[in-house]
């Protein structure tokens, strides 16, 4: 059984990283137009993305910046952070099949309200800078270790 384990704010130290990984799917992509509403034809109809600049279909943007939240929620801080902030810059596009990088770096911390600040950073598989930005969090200040939550096995349909 996986277990998730926080990072609190006492054990953070400035400079501190940590990393996380994910392979963009086709699956991956039809499931986050169908859960955010985003249906531009750019991520979704090939014929219209081939007429774009891009040449192909690409990942929403927010994709990548949903993997800088699973970074926060699931490696440091983890279990029991709360999301205050978050500012990205998108460099290149993600396409299907790329597989991002996410790292932070806590940078600042502010001890009255147990606030740390991160350098996000997120790559692909050629080491080429996809988003860049800073996340702001409280992170937990008491220790959490639960096992990792299994989800639900999806199907889509086109009915």
């Amino acid at each position: 059984m996986e277990v998730l384990e926080n990072i609190t704010y006492d054990e953070i130290n400035i400079g501190d990283q940590c990393h996380f990984s994910k392979t963009l799917t086709e699956f991956d992509l039809l499931l986050f137009a169908t859960v955010s509403g985003d249906v531009n034809p750019v991520h979704l109809d090939e014929d219209f993305a081939s007429q774009s600049i891009f040449k192909e279909r690409i990942a929403h943007g927010m994709w990548s910046g949903s993997l800088v939240s699973a970074t926060l929620a699931t490696v440091m801080p983890g279990p029991g952070t709360i999301y205050l902030n978050q500012s990205l810059e998108f460099h290149r596009p993600v396409k299907l099949g790329d597989t991002l990088l996410v790292t932070l770096c806590a940078k600042q911390k502010k001890d009255e309200k147990k606030i740390v600040t991160f350098d996000c950073e997120v790559k692909n598989q050629y080491d080429k800078l996809v988003l860049t930005g800073e996340a702001k969090v409280i992170a937990p200040t008491q220790k959490i270790s639960l096992p990792r939550p299994k989800l639900p096995d999806l199907q889509i349909s086109n009915k």
